[in-house]
């Protein structure tokens, strides 16, 4: 590779690392397979770094690359992933213990949807791409991104800790729940949307 395509790319890298390695985290619900998963797709990015730089967006094809790469990895052996789904106990629970122990069971139950499923709802409500775009990533039609968001989103809402109509604490449209606390009742897309605000 060329000096000037080599810096264009370790430019690429330095921008975009935390943004791809936090969508591998949600797609594999561990910090280190989502480095090993983001370096792998870099790895595979770098060695064709020519073509993909000369792309309209060579984000979308980097992460078209890491949910490639998440694919793989559970086609080559079934991955069995643990994650906790509360917080150890503290003292009090201030609004950031609360928010730590929604975010805990928000990952806990993205970790319980068959992979096409999580890459649909990461893409779709926490990246905030549109279905066309999410289809393109995943290589599937639009109305299958329908369909695998609505099945998804379907499943979160059984998740314990995840209902519908719990109060959660932030996210859009704060009203004024009891006492005067910010709360307000927020749909399950919008819990996952809230992680990327």
């Amino acid at each position: 590779m060329q000096a000037e395509q080599e810096d264009r790319f370790q430019e690429f890298v330095r921008a975009r690392w935390s943004r791809l390695v936090r969508t591998a985290y949600l797609l594999t619900g561990d910090v280190h397979h989502a480095e090993d998963l983001t370096q792998t797709a870099l790895a595979k990015a770098y060695r064709s770094w020519r073509r993909i730089s000369r792309s309209d967006n060579p984000e979308a094809y980097v992460r078209r690359m890491l949910v490639s790469c998440n694919s793989d990895r559970f086609r080559k052996r079934r991955v069995t992933e643990a994650l906790t789904a509360a917080p150890p106990e503290r003292a009090g629970r201030d609004e950031g213990a609360v928010r730590v122990e929604e975010r805990g069971s928000l990952l806990a139950g993205l970790a319980q949807l068959p992979p096409k499923q999580r890459a649909v709802v990461v893409l779709r409500y926490w990246e905030d791409l549109s279905e066309a775009e999410v289809a393109d990533v995943l290589g599937c039609s639009p109305g299958t991104v329908k369909s695998q968001a609505s099945k998804g989103l379907a499943k979160l809402r059984m998740y314990p800790g995840l209902a519908a109509d719990r109060t959660v604490s932030g996210g859009r449209g704060q009203g004024q729940g009891p006492r005067g606390q910010g709360h307000s009742h927020v749909p399950i897309q919008d819990q996952v949307q809230g992680g990327s605000r």
